[in-house]
């Protein structure tokens, strides 16, 4: 099985295409998904306060990596990794924003996950009717400057929030973490962040398996033998969004990975193109505070 591509963000920073989501995973069972995932092969895991599970992620990193960041042992959970070969996400959450909460909740996270520095620190809701996301961006350049975090940015945001966020921001987002899938492609947003030099991420990126039952997506499965999950997932790769997909198995999780040995064809991406119904399984960020 061919390992996920790097993609690079806006500071140097290389990030795996394909990562590993983490949102409603129990802490007691995140560490042994984490576990499996990395012997699979996954090397980009993303995590939040608010799931409740970085200390699941810990246990789950913690035998592949001594303490030195050197091979923790041998078997399938121990892959001989340094800690510069994982790339690690969490968010703030919006309860803590504002400046000096952020730089506490941060700490807090720190301690969760048992390590010196994470990958990416992102804010999770512009919550925009509470005004505090650019302190609490502020708090993130902070960090960034101190070298606690190689890379920040955003989750949810939409064109004026990110027009707003830059009207005092010394550093560009790396990433906008948003929903989207064939049924809510975003394609204005994602203009706007070509333009300006931020990567795209999609969280849901199977709308929560909704649309894995689309007629479309299944013909295309038939067509390549290949599974729903895999063709959303490689039109993913091919569109150059980031992906995070969530999966509970490991038969799961080596399906959503092996996506890198076929690829679809421009009269493909373009039947999925025209799935687009702007049908959201999250909430709107406006309706988020």
């Amino acid at each position: 099985m061919k390992t996920s591509p790097r993609l690079s963000l806006n500071n140097g920073v290389l990030i795996d295409q394909l990562g590993f989501g983490l949102y409603k995973v129990p802490a007691a069972e995140a560490s042994g998904l984490v576990a499996t995932a990395l012997g699979t092969g996954y090397r980009h895991f993303d995590t939040a306060a608010m799931y409740g599970n970085e200390t699941g992620v810990a246990r789950g990193l913690g035998p592949a990596m001594d303490s030195e960041g050197r091979s923790g042992g041998s078997g399938e959970s121990s892959p001989g990794l340094r800690r510069e070969d994982v790339f690690i996400t969490t968010k703030v959450w919006n309860d803590d924003q504002g400046y000096d909460s952020t730089l506490r909740a941060f700490d807090t996270s720190m301690v969760n996950l048992g390590l010196d520095y994470v990958d990416m620190y992102v804010i999770h809701w512009p919550c925009a009717k509470r005004d505090l996301f650019t302190d609490t961006y502020r708090a993130l350049e902070t960090l960034y400057r101190e070298g606690k975090v190689r890379a920040i940015g955003v989750c949810n945001f939409q064109p004026a929030h990110l027009d707003r966020l830059l009207e005092s921001a010394e550093v560009v987002p790396a990433v906008n973490q948003i929903e989207l899938h064939p049924w809510l492609q975003q394609a204005e947003l994602r203009d706007k962040h070509h333009a300006l030099g931020i990567r795209t991420e999609a969280w849901s990126p199977l709308a929560r398996g909704h649309v894995l039952l689309d007629p479309v997506v299944l013909a295309l499965a038939a067509e390549h033998g290949r599974t729903a999950a895999q063709i959303i997932l490689r039109w993913h790769i091919q569109l150059g969004n980031i992906a995070i997909p969530k999966a509970s198995s490991e038969s799961r999780i080596r399906e959503n990975l092996d996506v890198f040995g076929f690829e679809l064809s421009d009269r493909d991406m373009a039947a999925l193109a025209e799935l687009d119904r702007g049908q959201r399984t999250g909430s709107h960020p406006d309706n988020v505070n």
